[in-house]
């Protein structure tokens, strides 16, 4: 399939997945559009961990569609995910391996760029860890490696699970800003899960509240405010209490 501008960055039609008697995603449909950050957010058990993986093509939904600049992650996978780079606590390198030798493994079967290695390692400055063994470094220095990882080849859509976990708050505060001007010089699509709620207030253009695999609230962080609170403003404390209501079910 041929990618056009006229694609959105992420495609979701109305996703379901049933693990046997569990119904993970109850029909969730949203777009990410062309140089947005969208906050996917919700309580734990939500939904939002499946979404991502049926995004990645880790986990093929039960019905629904989902496209990623045009393309299906389960027919065209080469396609699909070619432009997508992934970061996650979970997403860890090789422990044995120094940092360079993580990303020059990844940059190999990513197909980057000759200098991607060195050039990501400055933007996160890590240039100082690149030697040291993987499972050596501290937990903020391998988020911010993951971050290196998903931007070793230039992809155009970023989906970024709890990014800034485990960094201290001059770290996090830098990371988004970095990630926040990246958006800016190359138009980058984010899709971004935190529970943290004032970076989700000063990152994301546009919010997605999960409740039991469906959507129930979907906006600007004010019109989602607004909506659920009867707000004027917004604040990191709106933000926060919006998250509570939805988690204990209180919105109608």
């Amino acid at each position: 399939m041929t990618l056009t501008a006229l694609h959105p960055a992420v495609c979701v039609r109305e996703l379901v997945k049933r693990f046997a008697d569990t119904t993970a995603l109850a029909g969730v449909s949203f777009d990410l559009r062309r140089g947005e950050v969208l906050g996917l957010l919700g309580p734990n058990g939500a939904g939002k961990t499946t979404t991502l993986h049926v995004l990645l093509g880790l986990v093929k939904p039960t019905s629904g569609s989902v496209q990623l600049l045009g393309a299906d992650p389960f027919e065209d996978r080469e396609t699909a995910l070619r432009q997508v780079g992934f970061t996650s606590p979970e997403a860890l390198m090789d422990w044995r391996l120094t940092l360079r030798e993580n990303l020059r493994v990844y940059a190999g079967l990513y197909g980057a760029r000759k200098g991607a290695v060195e050039n990501v390692l400055e933007i996160f400055e890590l240039g100082p860890q690149a030697r040291e063994k993987f499972g050596n470094l501290s937990l903020g220095q391998q988020m911010r490696a993951g971050l290196a990882r998903a931007l070793l080849h230039d992809p155009a859509i970023l989906v970024l699970d709890e990014p800034t976990a485990s960094l201290d708050p001059d770290i996090a505060d830098k990371t988004r800003k970095l990630l926040l001007r990246l958006r800016r010089e190359r138009g980058l699509s984010i899709l971004y899960t935190s529970h943290n709620m004032a970076e989700v207030e000063e990152v994301c253009d546009r919010v997605l509240f999960l409740h039991l695999g469906r959507v129930v609230a979907e906006g600007t962080p004010l019109a989602v405010s607004q909506r659920v609170l009867g707000s004027e403003s917004l604040d990191a404390a709106a933000m926060e209490a919006v998250f509570l209501r939805i988690s204990r079910g209180g919105l109608a």
